[in-house]
């Protein structure tokens, strides 16, 4: 073989699982069919999973410096509209344009676990989030050829032949993880089905004059939704008249405005465009994330309407839950069905997610019934529970993999427990391994975790933030596979032999 994986796809998701399987000493190459940087604008946020996943591979640093950056600009566009001053409360989100500030939402609720330094991290541009990335993976070691696309491979039961143009490479698996038109998802006859697209959404960075008197945030107009904000000349608009007739076409300074204008009925110029896209509410998922030696991540996997920016959020928890799983097979140790748990872990979660920008969709259209039922909701969301709501969906931690284990945290991810030491859970993933916590010097428990040594750190601690817990076990992706509050270790060897193989 030439490659342990080739990775078909070097955004945001792609370079991720660059980044974990390199932790695993996995030999990568990555192949982007752009020659730089993608830079018309996408996504411009995360959500709490997204930010923790991060901060458990040291990353959040360099993020954070990007969110204070972006804070800057937020602050010079509302100067600009007459606000400004102190540091401007970050909502919550919206629901088909509606907005939820954070100021009622129950932070106390027990589904809200403690997740440290990475509740910070919100406002980060995809571009952004590409650019860490890309540093991260040089670090590791990626290989990343830019301006090389996969054209054609034939997957076998022993690897795939990979062919780049003129050049033939051989490979143990090929991952598609190269958007929402993905090649190797059509090539390999993944099914994908799903609904099509009703709505024509538009995106940009602009020069624009004669939005002085526009109302900031999300704003129901004629046919449709328009924004502006939160950075300057950024507009977005969404009309309910179909799919564009050409997708690909340059989106002109003309078409915005036109755009801008029906749906606000304000006489805007836009005098320049420094970034620009079309978007649909096109939604499809695989049935399968893997065929054989294929898989997707990614939008490759799914895809769905960019409201309430789910889809940077989703692609990086693919890449996270895949990274150590394909990697296990790679090295030989994985147990028996631990690469199919990848679509049995996401698949659920990418499913809710088509169904939430569905639904959105649905509330923002403009007939007089829709909008009746917009103001029931709206009434519903802006009660404290109706943001909470809101808070937990929109963040992730209502997700929950189907882990089976007694203890109520068994399938979520890892609160950022808090040690005597001064330390925190997120301090101690960061090598990409599990982590098997002894919280009550239990000699049992560390014995029973020596036979994975190697695939599994064990780490004596004291626990200042659960007292009450005396043991934890927390696979490589920050989700919990056992947990206990007594001193047994009842289930500890069944779980480390389910997604860790046999012992040593």
């Amino acid at each position: 073989m030439n490659w342990d994986v080739v990775i078909s796809g070097g955004g945001p998701v792609g370079l991720m699982l660059a980044c974990e399987l390199r932790l695993k000493d996995v030999n990568v190459l990555v192949v982007e069919r752009l020659p730089e940087p993608d830079l018309t604008i996408k996504a411009g946020s995360v959500n709490l999973t997204t930010a923790e996943a991060f901060y458990r591979r040291g990353l959040l640093p360099a993020v954070d410096a990007v969110v204070q950056q972006n804070f800057e600009k937020i602050q010079e566009f509302l100067k600009s509209r007459g606000g400004g001053g102190p540091k401007p409360a970050i909502p919550v989100g919206h629901f088909a344009g509606i907005m939820v500030a954070s100021h009622g939402v129950h932070f106390d609720d027990p589904d809200f676990r403690d997740v440290g330094p990475a509740s910070k991290v919100v406002v980060i541009q995809q571009q952004a989030v590409e650019a860490v990335l890309a540093e991260r993976a040089a670090e590791l070691g990626v290989e990343i050829r830019r301006g090389v696309e996969v054209t054609g491979f034939d997957a076998g039961d022993d690897g795939v032949t990979v062919r780049l143009g003129e050049e033939t490479v051989r490979a143990g698996w090929l991952v598609g993880a190269d958007g929402g038109r993905s090649f190797v998802r059509k090539h390999a006859g993944f099914d994908f089905p799903g609904t099509d697209p009703a709505v024509t959404g538009r995106q940009a960075l602009t020069e624009i004059t004669g939005t002085e008197a526009l109302p900031g945030g999300w704003q129901h107009g004629t046919g449709g939704l328009y924004v502006h904000g939160p950075m300057p000349g950024r507009i977005l608009t969404v009309e309910f008249d179909g799919p564009p007739a050409d997708r690909d076409a340059p989106v002109t300074a003309q078409e915005l405005e036109d755009s801008f204008r029906r749906v606000s009925g304000a006489d805007v110029r836009v005098t320049k465009v420094h970034s620009a896209t079309r978007f649909t509410d096109n939604a499809r998922q695989a049935t399968s994330y893997r065929q054989g030696r294929v898989l997707l991540a990614g939008d490759a996997a799914h895809v769905h309407s960019p409201f309430g920016g789910q889809g940077l959020n989703l692609g990086i928890g693919d890449a996270v839950n895949l990274g150590w799983k394909l990697a296990a097979t790679i090295h030989g140790w994985a147990p028996d069905g631990l690469l199919d748990t990848y679509t049995t872990e996401r698949h659920p979660i990418g499913e809710w997610v088509l169904e939430w920008t569905r639904a959105q969709v649905a509330l923002m259209r403009s007939d007089v019934r829709t909008k009746a039922l917009r103001q029931v909701v709206t009434d519903l969301l802006l009660t404290d529970d109706g943001a909470t709501y809101l808070a937990k969906k929109l963040s992730g931690v209502l997700h929950r993999y189907p882990i089976e284990g007694e203890h109520d945290l068994t399938g979520r991810g890892a609160p950022d427990f808090a040690f005597a030491d001064g330390t925190r859970l997120g301090e101690h993933l960061q090598d990409g391994r599990a982590l098997l916590l002894d919280l009550a010097e239990n000699a049992e428990l560390r014995e029973t975790g020596s036979g994975w040594a190697g695939r599994v750190t064990t780490l004596t601690a004291k626990c200042v933030s659960e007292p009450s817990l005396t043991g934890v076990l927390i696979r490589p992706d920050g989700h919990i596979a056992w947990a206990r509050e007594d001193s047994t270790t009842s289930g500890l060897d069944a779980s480390l032999r389910r997604w860790f193989g046999e012992p040593a």
